[in-house]
């Protein structure tokens, strides 16, 4: 999953870039307000993390140009004000969530994972499936027909991202967009390397296979027996 971080104390960006990496997200960072606003125009984000206080454009005029134009990303606001005024004027504009600093991280991350699933098309909240394939959002825990399945981040963070689109076909540029950052090289073969190392963990001691090959356009992961639209 992708997220959009604007924040411009160095050290708080710092601390919440690395916890979101380390929990399997891919963070793009700026400490602008205005760039921040052009990154949301021209990257689809599975969610924002925005501060209020920003050079350039404030965190509420942010959201509130992107609302009004038509851009439905999950936001999540910081603010050093604590005020319920502020939070109220903070979700008026459009955010999703409002978390006051100082913070803890874990709360900050279970906000920003509630803020992910409720913008996906998931009917289970907490939990994606596809066959005996089971994802627990929570806790991270992946099984196969029962077996605990050990992924690395981005392994784990690729596996999300094909069950929330199970049954599409998803791009190597789409999840080069989700899983990986802004700037990085569309022309790696990190996306073919990625999807061999979590074929080998979820399909290599199973008979049915699940991640798909669409030769030509990507990838895609469907349930033994079904086909894929």
């Amino acid at each position: 999953m992708r997220v959009l971080l604007v924040e411009d104390d160095l050290k708080i960006a710092a601390f919440i870039e690395n916890g979101l990496r380390e929990a399997g997200f891919s963070v793009d960072r700026t400490d602008d307000g205005e760039q921040g606003l052009h990154m949301a125009l021209s990257v689809s984000y599975d969610v924002a993390v925005v501060d209020v206080m920003l050079p350039n454009m404030d965190g509420l005029s942010l959201i509130s140009i992107l609302r009004h134009r038509g851009v439905d990303i999950p936001i999540l606001v910081l603010s050093a004000k604590q005020a319920v005024e502020d939070r109220i004027k903070g979700l008026q504009r459009g955010a999703d969530d409002y978390l006051v600093k100082p913070f803890i991280f874990a709360e900050l991350l279970a906000r920003v994972q509630a803020l992910v699933r409720r913008g996906s098309k998931t009917v289970e909240a907490n939990r994606l499936t596809c066959g005996d394939l089971t994802v627990d959002l929570i806790h991270h825990e992946v099984r196969r027909g029962g077996q605990m399945i050990d992924l690395q981040p981005k392994e784990y963070a690729l596996l999300e991202y094909l069950l929330r689109n199970k049954g599409r076909t998803v791009s190597k540029t789409m999840i080069l967009e989700h899983i990986w950052d802004f700037h990085f090289d569309p022309q790696t073969n990190v996306v073919d390397v990625l999807v061999c190392r979590l074929r080998n963990k979820i399909d290599r001691d199973f008979q049915d296979k699940m991640i798909q090959t669409i030769r030509g356009i990507g990838y895609a992961i469907k349930a033994p027996h079904v086909e894929v639209q």
